[in-house]
């Protein structure tokens, strides 16, 4: 049964620069939201992730590579996506880059720290080199566990990808410069997901309120990006607005048709590599 509109919905999402500049106008009240009132909850991705299986949100973040196992319970939102468009996530390392990296990922002794198993970084990772070895590491404490020689190299995510050189690391590979050069495509990392059972009209309604936050951000940038400075974890001014830059953009505002292409391209060739169980059903719900 389709659930009234005018009702409280609980929304997660991350606790970083590019969501908070997102989720900023939602969450400060400067759209019309008619009867609809957002709890906003944050959590790391791989926590969400790991909540969107038990069904526990009605809207949250997640990664795309997680969405191969919640397209039963959940639709994607076509607004509220992360892209890196010729670039994303980073393997980094303490030694310089070796001439072939694939080859360097598959000798037995390295070991690659990573921020979950149900990330879009990861299931790229498995992509790139499926006998990558790894060991899961809260994503904010990668590039100290890598450079106290915990890990002989780290995936980083968020914004790890702009600060690794700062202690001394080097990139071995941008895993999403990677994938544009396979595939000629932007690689979806990140995207919203509403639960079905709320029914289509409240679906549609909570798309539009939320294509409304992200063009009401783009549209106010200088205070959309003072709220987003104080989720950027010690990045100064210029590195959050480039950050913010890298994922928040065309793709962010709708998938489009290249953005819904990549993420069924992403994730045919996952189930071809026997890296998700299935074949995705994808579903996008629109702003009305």
């Amino acid at each position: 049964m389709a659930v009234d509109a005018s009702r409280t919905i609980h929304l997660a999402h991350s606790p970083d620069a590019d969501d908070a500049f997102m989720f900023w106008a939602l969450a400060a009240g400067k759209i019309d939201t008619g009867g609809r009132r957002y709890v906003h909850e944050l959590g790391d991705i791989e926590s969400l992730n790991r909540r969107a299986l038990q069904g526990e949100l009605e809207v949250t973040a997640v990664s795309l590579h997680a969405y191969a196992y919640l397209a039963g319970r959940y639709a994607l939102l076509a607004h509220g996506a992360s892209f890196g468009d010729g670039y994303g996530p980073r393997i980094v390392a303490r030694a310089a880059r070796p001439a072939d990296p694939r080859a360097a990922l598959d000798a037995a002794a390295l070991r690659i720290a990573v921020p979950g198993e149900l990330t879009t970084a990861f299931l790229a990772l498995k992509l790139f080199q499926p006998a990558a070895r790894h060991v899961v590491v809260p994503f904010d404490r990668i590039e100290e566990y890598v450079a106290a020689g915990r890990a002989d190299a780290g995936l980083l995510i968020h914004e790890g990808q702009l600060t690794y050189a700062d202690r001394g690391l080097h990139l071995w590979v941008d895993l999403g410069e990677w994938w544009h050069a396979e595939t000629g495509l932007p690689l979806p990392l990140g995207g919203n997901v509403v639960r079905r059972d709320l029914g289509q009209a409240l679906m549609r309604d909570i798309a539009r309120d939320l294509k409304a936050s992200i063009q009401y951000g783009l549209a106010h940038r200088t205070e959309a990006l003072a709220h987003a400075k104080g989720y950027s974890r010690g990045l100064d001014d210029a590195r959050t607005d480039r950050f913010v830059a890298m994922y928040v953009n065309a793709y962010t505002v709708d998938y489009g048709e290249t953005g819904r292409r990549a993420v069924a391209e992403l994730l045919a060739r996952a189930h071809r590599a026997g890296l998700i169980p299935a074949p995705v059903d994808l579903t996008f719900v629109a702003a009305a």
